[in-house]
């Protein structure tokens, strides 16, 4: 494609199309295209002027080289084309706010007045059909208080006012559906891209490709733990599937050819084929803005008492008109009262504070389900820690392997990756790459092998039982016992690894030594958290108390368990909310779920299990524990906000009433105040929580 360079400097291009016009579809596809490219960091193309405006990090060639290869019509930009466009949404809402300017212009300067006042009578019964339907339903809400002020001003025949009002009205409505479209929509688009590649079946084996490539009637391949990312029905296989996130199954559902499966769900056991029945996209996105719209379900109780209150204050409103009226017999200044209430702003402000905050944590890696879990992360006093991939970086590695019973270390680190390999998880993972290392090669040797979730895995060699695992499933599940004289050797194990139990024949074979490095920023991360009001810090996990004592004081906790299961992280859990504590969980395993869901708030990390990020409420990324102290940064300066706005609307409004009574405002003045006043808390509301100093602090 061609370009030309309008305006360049470090880091920054600004670039003009050689085109006269450009689409929506067009700039969307380019804005894409460009977001994909090495380098780019931020990508901004607008569409009326055919430009587009480049930041850029590195070579300034290779972005420029990137431009002149982008072509409309190439596949591999065509796959990257949004199904749904939030530069759509806002064109339609940009020429409907503008038509509506325009035609009220065009009235006021060009008819007549016998046709404005037709007009106004015609716009009026909409109006005026809601506020009686409102009454007759002995319901005192606002659309009530519209109605009486335009009809009033009607039956005054001040045309001019009722005209002048709606037009305010329709202007305010349009203007709040926008931004809480927008709002949505940035929402569902941040937590819609959670799935960006899927294997597709093909003639030469398994293909690893963008899901925006995959077109109805392919073939995926998903594995156990893993997302089913589309909506589809299972070819091949037989897996259980946890449906908790879209039906609140809290059990797996069994799922056999020709049986329907739908995005967003996980596969928990087995592994299976899918044929796609829905595009890439479709369904989900779809899916997320249901869930976003759910507002008893997820809204937060600061937004619940704003909606509640907004309906409460609707009679005061209605009540201070009728005692204005009979108290200055002045029809002016009891409408100048009915052209102000609170509803507008309580109902529209709250709700689009929450939104934008759950929109800013998702631009921070931050994924957000929904208003009260920002609101319990605000008034959490104690936070609880999963260590493996938590509080670590789950990328152990094998220390040291120390043998038991006369047994070569070699051989014992062979078994141990020949079982290990087949149902791999962080600490399977070690095993199976030291085995790499050391060129030990471990060929399938046992029969069929069985995992126990959270306990380790059982198979028999050479007609032995062989089992490797935990402390607890090895020795008080399998009753396996220590070879006579080597008591001494096993106490010594060094407490600063977490450690795997390999047993043959009932008899302890060998300890493998797992080291698995604190994440870095673990002990700072805990110091800013206490700062931020977390009263109290818990680490649970499954390795032996030594191992766990050592952790602890070396991240600075407040308090560990050792030697845990997932039922007794969840009982912990709920021993700590029960004792009256708001509780936030972070993990990151299939384990940790029983615990995620128990807790006020269930955080998982990114990378972690599937199912631990469906069943949680929220999601951060793997990159750093001071996202944590982000997502309680946001939380506490939403409540502010929140508590801010209560403040500001009964303030405001309530001196538009005193105003409107004391005969100061007319009743179009009151209107146009309100309504602007709407607009603006609306608009503050939709700004940033974290200034860009404080994000990055943080």
């Amino acid at each position: 494609m061609k370009a030309t360079i309008v305006h360049e400097s470090r880091g920054r291009l600004r670039i003009r199309l050689a085109q006269r016009r450009m689409t929506l579809e067009q700039a969307d596809l380019l804005e894409a295209y460009l977001q994909t490219q090495a380098g780019v960091t931020q990508a901004a193309v607008h569409e009326r002027t055919c430009c587009a405006v480049i930041r850029y990090t590195g070579s300034r060639a290779a972005v420029l080289e990137a431009v002149a290869r982008f072509r409309y019509d190439a596949p591999q930009v065509l796959a990257l084309a949004p199904l749904y466009s939030s530069r759509a949404l806002n064109r339609q809402y940009q020429e409907k706010l503008v038509g509506k300017v325009l035609a009220k212009a065009a009235c006021a300067l060009f008819l007549p007045a016998p046709l404005q006042i037709a007009r106004v009578c015609w716009l009026s019964v909409p109006f005026l059909r809601r506020g009686l339907r409102r009454l007759l339903r002995g319901q005192l809400r606002v659309e009530l208080l519209d109605a009486l002020s335009i009809g009033l001003s009607m039956a005054r025949r001040d045309f001019g006012t009722a005209g002048s009002v709606m037009f305010l009205l329709e202007l305010g409505e349009l203007l709040e559906e926008w931004t809480h479209k927008k709002s949505v929509d940035d929402l569902a688009r941040c937590m819609s891209l959670n799935v960006d590649r899927v294997w597709l079946k093909a003639e030469g084996g398994d293909v690893l490709v963008p899901i925006a490539q995959i077109a109805e009637g392919d073939r995926i391949a998903v594995r156990m733990g893993g997302v089913i990312p589309l909506d589809g029905r299972v070819a091949e296989g037989e897996v259980m599937v946890n449906q908790a996130s879209l039906t609140g199954e809290s059990l797996p559902v069994a799922k056999r050819p020709g049986t329907h499966v739908y995005a967003g769900t996980v596969v928990e056991e087995g592994d299976c084929v899918i044929e796609v029945t829905q595009h890439a996209g479709d369904s989900r996105y779809d899916k997320i803005v249901r869930m976003i719209e759910q507002s008893e379900q997820l809204k937060s109780a600061a937004e619940s008492r704003a909606s509640h209150l907004a309906d409460k204050l609707v009679p005061y409103t209605l009540a201070g008109s009728v005692l204005s009226l009979g108290l200055t017999r002045n029809v002016t200044r009891a409408l100048s009262v009915l052209m102000v209430d609170f509803s507008c702003a309580l109902k529209l402000a709250m709700p689009l504070a929450v939104l934008s905050a759950m929109r800013e944590a998702g631009e921070r890696h931050i994924t957000v389900k929904g208003g009260k879990f920002l609101e319990a992360v605000a008034e959490a006093d104690t936070v609880i820690f999963d260590k493996t991939g938590t509080l670590t970086h789950a990328c152990p590695r094998v220390a040291q392997v120390i043998p038991f019973g006369g047994r070569s270390e070699r051989e014992m680190l062979r078994v141990a990756a020949c079982l290990e390999e087949h149902f791999p998880h962080s600490m399977a993972n070690a095993v199976v790459r030291a085995a790499k290392e050391r060129n030990l090669a471990h060929e399938e040797m046992h029969s069929q092998v069985e995992y126990l979730v959270a306990h380790g895995i059982s198979s028999t060699v050479d007609g032995e039982k062989v089992i490797i695992g935990s402390a607890h499933f090895v020795f008080e599940d399998e009753k396996c016992a220590i070879p006579a004289g080597e008591q001494d050797a096993f106490d010594a194990l060094p407490p600063a690894y977490s450690h795997l139990y390999l047993a043959i024949g009932g008899e302890l074979a060998a300890v493998i030594c797992i080291s698995d490095p604190l994440r870095e920023e673990a002990r700072a991360a805990m110091q800013a958290l206490r700062s931020l009001g977390i009263k109290r810090t818990v680490m649970l996990t499954g390795d032996s108390a030594r191992t766990a004592a050592a952790i602890a004081a070396e991240v600075g906790v407040d308090d560990y368990r050792a030697e845990v299961l997932p039922e007794d992280k969840a009982r912990f859990v709920e021993a700590e909310r029960a004792a009256g504590r708001t509780v936030i969980m972070i993990g990151d395993g299939i384990n940790d779920s029983p615990a995620l869901s128990a807790a006020d708030v269930g955080i998982a990390i990114s990378d972690g299990a599937a199912i631990a990020r469906e069943i949680a409420d929220i999601t951060i990324a793997a990159d750093s524990l001071f996202e944590l102290v982000t997502l309680r940064c946001i939380a506490q300066r939403l409540m502010r906000r929140i508590h801010s706005n209560y403040r500001f609307v009964i303030g405001f409004n309530s001196t538009l009433i005193g105003l409107g009574v004391a005969g100061v405002l007319a009743p179009a003045s009151s209107a146009m105040l309100h309504n602007l006043s709407t607009l603006g808390i609306s608009l503050r509301s939709m700004t940033n929580l974290l200034p860009p100093a404080a994000a990055e602090q943080t």
